[in-house]
């Protein structure tokens, strides 16, 4: 599928979650923080720029979904060096956390619900550090200036949506006192339509863009959320905040067919996940069969159950367990595995493989983690005129993270340590200032070393198959970009229960019924998928947002 042919097959007519432009470009899950992001691009900012200041206006319009006290992963692509780097602002356990603190006394695991929202759920939240460093290393504006839109919004307030409602409907039992004022002020949940101003948020905004990102790890806020913290027994101390670093690294880069593909690297699992089945999929040349063909979705559910069973064994923080990265990625371990693909019947024997003769590495012992991140999240892109890329994935882990709002602050703290199996034995098991694996997959996608597609999606251990697909729905299908968003996707772990998207056609589905499958009885909205295709002979950029939240791509130069 050629370059020309792609863009030959996008579609122009009007659509809010569709954006067309020659210069800058973001995308995000609400409106407003794609807005804010654009008019810093139109006002000479760069993506990272832009990035910066989005992240801050999702805060405050996606506040259960990210925030001042979240994870997160920045991929930034240098249009003049032609480098692409990653800012790891990622959550980090407390140094009083410990193997034991998800089990009980019987060393049983304690429920999700219970382990999830307690104190000793809650991280060393790094994404403010992951901006403060992007902005050092990539920006051009201070931090004051790409936090003052977000101020501005705060203070007017923002409308709620549908995501909003559909969160209290669902996940309200994870809300503790504070955030039940703010979600349901006089006892009566937010609604559609309604502006909702959080005037604690704004005054903490405020110390942030006069103080900058210290007062938040070291001054006033970090007093309070040491407090606030340890009061739901947690561990966290102010060591612990004031201790934290960002850093960056250069970005792991894979191929599909004539693409290159960069993405981050471990303790960051979903870039593995991704170039893993990439690649997996490219020597079973998954084009050749119908874009709603059984073979299509049997192929995608048997490589995520591959791909699973190999990062449930050897994903887990770098700095603490050797990660046979090479031999996973290598073309004859994955010759190997390609072997579990019978086309016949879902095959019962998918088990972790043996990456160690492939690579360089000392193979260890730890137990595979049990259990997979958790499903909440967002993703946020800027591409600025010059071509330069800012693409961001954030999280509060769950759906309002621990529930827990700091007190005057207005914010939510996350529940990233539920991120870690809570299998003491685990290689993804809680230990003192470690990472737990992440599924976040910011992704750039390059053809003969110029960016062509930019992407990501929130989802927890979905968010790699959510990419996954729509890559392969513009790169082999050749789909127009939001028509790839929107085909339906479907998403396998190990087992045999396939969650789908409304729209897999029922052929399809009873023929993966008969070879052992199960299907979800409910169609489920997997991932929110938001990209930007770039087209580098014309400079044109299309951008598309997921229908499965109100989000849309703006355009500094909206034709």
């Amino acid at each position: 599928m050629t370059i020309d042919h792609i863009w030959k097959n996008q579609r122009n007519h009007a659509h809010k979650q569709r954006a067309h432009g020659s210069k800058g470009m973001t995308a995000s899950a609400t409106e407003e923080s794609s807005l804010i992001g654009a008019d810093v691009l139109a006002k000479g900012g760069n993506a990272v720029d832009a990035l910066a200041a989005m992240q801050f206006a999702l805060a405050v319009s996606e506040p259960f979904n990210t925030g001042l006290a979240a994870s997160g992963f920045i991929l930034y692509y240098d249009a003049e060096t032609k480098k692409t780097s990653v800012v790891n602002g990622h959550s980090i356990s407390p140094k009083r956390a410990h193997k034991n603190v998800f089990v009980d006394e019987h060393q049983d695991v304690i429920p999700f619900l219970e382990r999830s929202t307690p104190g000793t759920a809650v991280a060393v939240p790094g994404i403010l550090r992951g901006i403060e460093k992007a902005l050092n290393e990539f920006g051009t504006m201070s931090w004051q200036d790409v936090i003052a839109p977000a101020v501005d919004l705060s203070e007017k307030g923002v409308r709620v949506n549908l995501t909003w409602n559909t969160g209290l409907q669902r996940f309200s039992g994870r809300l503790g006192e504070k955030a039940k004022d703010f979600f349901y002020p006089n006892g009566v949940p937010l609604t559609e339509g309604e502006i909702v101003v959080n005037e604690d948020l704004t005054k903490t905004l405020k110390i942030l863009q006069e103080h900058g990102a210290d007062a938040f790890y070291k001054g006033e806020i970090a007093d309070k959320i040491v407090q606030t913290v340890q009061e739901f027994g947690g561990f966290m101390e102010k060591d612990d905040l004031a201790a934290y670093e960002a850093t960056v690294s250069e970005a792991i880069t894979g191929t599909y067919k004539e693409y290159t593909v960069t993405v981050p690297a471990p303790p960051n699992g979903g870039g593995f996940a991704l170039l893993y089945m990439l690649k997996l999929l490219e020597k079973l040349d998954i084009s050749q069969y119908g874009l709603r063909s059984w073979e299509k979705y049997y192929l995608l559910a048997e490589v995520m159950r591959i791909m699973t069973a190999d990062k449930l064994a050897f994903m887990g923080d770098p700095a603490f367990y050797d990660i046979p990265l090479n031999g996973l990625l290598t073309e004859e371990y994955l010759e190997e595995r390609l072997k579990l693909v019978n086309f016949k019947f879902r095959n019962e024997d998918v088990t972790e493989g043996n990456p160690w003769p492939y690579d360089e590495k000392e193979p260890h012992n730890k137990n595979a983690s049990t259990t997979d991140p958790g499903p909440d999240t967002t993703h946020f892109i800027a591409v600025d005129e010059k071509g330069s890329i800012a693409a961001c994935t954030s999280s509060l882990e769950h759906f309002f993270g621990s529930g827990i709002m700091v007190p005057g602050c207005g914010f939510l703290l996350n529940n990233d340590m539920t991120d870690f199996d809570p299998d003491p034995a685990g290689l993804n098991s809680v230990e003192p200032g470690k990472y737990p694996v992440s599924m976040k997959t910011p992704t750039i996608v390059f053809k003969d070393g110029e960016p062509i597609l930019t992407l990501g999606s929130p989802g927890g251990p979905t968010i790699p198959a959510s990419v996954l697909q729509t890559m392969i729905h513009v790169l082999d299908f050749g789909l127009d970009l939001k028509e790839a968003i929107e085909e339906p996707r479907i998403y396998n772990g190990t087992g045999p229960l396939i969650w789908q998207e409304e729209g897999i056609p029922e052929e399809a589905k009873q023929t993966l019924e008969s070879m052992n499958y199960q299907f979800d009885s409910i169609a489920l909205s997997i991932g929110n998928v938001q990209a930007i295709l770039l087209n580098p002979q014309t400079g044109e950029r299309i951008g598309a947002s997921d229908s499965s939240r109100p989000g849309i791509p703006a355009s500094q130069d909206p034709e």
